[in-house]
Formats: C-alpha cells, structure tokens, sequence
C-alpha cells in the first residue's frame, strides 16, 4: 500500500480561472474593466519594435489631451461663477447706478492698460431722493412761477424799471436755485443707499413685466400642443413683485457686497459675508422656481442675457 503524503489544505480550492476573485454579489454583476496602462517594459519594447507606429500614438494622445483641456476650459467657463456670474454691461453699471456712459479702464499692477473702457447702458432721468426728471422739472417750474414778481394792475401808478430790476434778481435767485438744487438732485453725489434704491427702479424698468411683456417677441414659455393660452390679468401699476425683478435686485446687492468684501479688510468682515451667503442662495431658490416655470420663455433668456447668470448660479453648491 502507497503511502498517504499529507499536502496542504488550500489546494483544494485552486482554481485555474484568471478572473479576478468577486469580493461581494453587487460586485460580481459589475463588468470587468481592464485598464489601458502598460509597463515600462513593454512601453520600451514597443518603441523598439514599431518606433514609428509609436510616434503617431504619442501624437494621436497628446492632440487628444489637448483636445480634452479646451473642452474642459469651454465647459468651466460656460459654468461661471457662482457669485458673479459673467458680468455684462447692466450688471457693471450697477457701480454707478447708469450715471456712467463708460465703464473705468482696468489698469494692471505695473500701471499699463489691461482693458479698454466699454460703453455701459445708462438712466439719465434718473435723480437722487426718489426723484426722476420729470418731476424734478415740473418741480422747478412750478416753483419759478410762484415766485415770481407780481406787476401792479394799476399800469398809471407802475415803475418799470423797478419792475425790471425785481424780474432781473428773480431770474438770478432762480438761477442760483435750480443750480444748487442740481448738485443735490445729482445722482453721482449720493451715498450707497442712494445708488441702491436708483438700482431698484432700474431693475423694476428693464425687467418689470409691464414693459417685458410689451417689448418681448416670446415673453411667456411654449405651451403644449392642444393646450390653450391663458388670459392675463391687466397690471394695474410697475411690476415690482416677479421672480426676474427680485432676481435682478439680489444681483445688484450681491455686486455691491462682493464688491466691498474685495477691499481692504474684505476677509475678516464676518457679517457682510453671511449676508452675501444669504443673499447667494436666496436668489438661488429664485432662479431654480423661475427654471422651472419659465424655462424656454423670453423672459428667462433676458434676464440671463442681461445679468450674465450662468448654471453655476443655481446649480449645484454655492461656495464663497
């Protein structure tokens, strides 16, 4: 009888399947992926072998990476900022509240011209205190007439040129008034506050739905085929309340605040950074309700024109 040579236990489990071992059941429905990478071997055999088949591949790879980064610079700046945006014309002359007809050329460290100043869109009859130009003239010129000298009914007992020199010293006092009430009146002589509520009026102008709906060719979003358009109700004054004008008002006060957080001692303001996070997200909320009921509409391609939003605004995580 032969005798019995004790062997080792494992070899009864050898299995000469190359497969890699499946580690658990929701793995072992997965693929197999097998990696392109080779030795450096064979990288050596191969330019030996076929050093000019080896050459058009390292060609064919390098066009293709290079391929791959301009896509990936395409797509990050098609995606933008989540603060900013893309700024545009209307969002830059929120810095000046349309009083500007330029922007401020951009001067580089070493104190040569970066950019040259591009036109911005403007709101001369806009005033300070709430005001426009209409009501700031109607204004003066009722104030002109009633102040003004009263001639004498009596034209026996009348002195013309005393009457001359009163309408002479009205003319000046008026001047020096409508001069002084000028310089008060100019919109680039107020503060913040005062560029912020002449932003609001704007915003409510240029994306209010009362002018909008006027002016667009496509204002509201496709409708279904079959499906009826709804009649609108009249709007009885300014559109103050839709999604596009708050959207626009938050755009402007972000601005104003990422702007003064650039500054000087920016980074250690805690409060004006949980309010420009506040703001951020607000107007995130707004513009994911208004993607999804006016996606398509002229009113939801005007304002992304105007205001230059991109995805990274509303999709996605904000982070400052």
């Amino acid at each position: 009888m032969p005798p019995r040579l004790p062997g080792p236990q494992g070899l009864r489990s050898l299995t000469l399947c190359l497969r890699p071992a499946v580690a658990s059941p929701a793995q072992a429905l997965q693929p197999l992926i097998q990696t392109a990478n080779i030795s450096q071997k064979e990288k050596k055999r191969k330019m030996k072998q076929d050093p000019y088949g080896w050459a058009q591949a390292q060609q064919r790879k390098a066009v293709n990476v290079k391929r791959q980064a301009e896509l990936q610079a395409q797509r990050d700046a098609a995606w933008g900022d989540p603060v900013k945006g893309i700024t545009t014309p209307f969002v830059e002359s929120f810095d000046s509240a349309g009083q500007a007809s330029v922007s401020p050329p951009k001067v580089g460290p070493d104190g040569q011209l970066v950019e040259e100043p591009k036109p911005l869109p403007t709101s001369p009859h806009l005033r300070n205190y709430l005001l426009n130009k209409d009501e700031f003239d109607s204004a003066i010129q009722y104030a002109e007439h009633i102040l003004k000298p009263i001639k004498a009914e009596d034209r026996s007992t009348a002195d013309p040129e005393k009457e001359d020199e009163e309408a002479r010293e009205h003319a000046a006092r008026h001047a020096k008034a409508v001069a002084a009430l000028e310089r008060i009146a100019k919109l680039e002589h107020g503060g913040a506050k005062d560029r912020k509520h002449a932003n609001i009026r704007r915003c409510i102008e240029t994306f209010g739905r009362h002018i909008t709906d006027q002016s667009l060719e496509r204002p509201t979003p496709p409708l279904a085929r079959g499906v009826e358009p709804k009649p609108q109700p009249v709007r009885a004054g300014p559109d103050t309340g839709s999604s596009e004008v708050q959207i626009a008002i938050l755009t402007s006060k972000i601005r104003a605040l990422s702007k003064a957080l650039e500054g000087h001692g920016g980074n250690r303001d805690k409060n004006n950074k949980r309010s420009l996070r506040r703001l951020c997200h607000k107007r995130q909320r707004l513009l994911r309700y208004m993607e999804r009921k006016e996606r398509g509409s002229g009113r939801w391609h005007h304002m992304l024109e105007t205001l230059g939003l991109t995805p990274a605004t509303w999709k996605g995580q904000i982070t400052l």
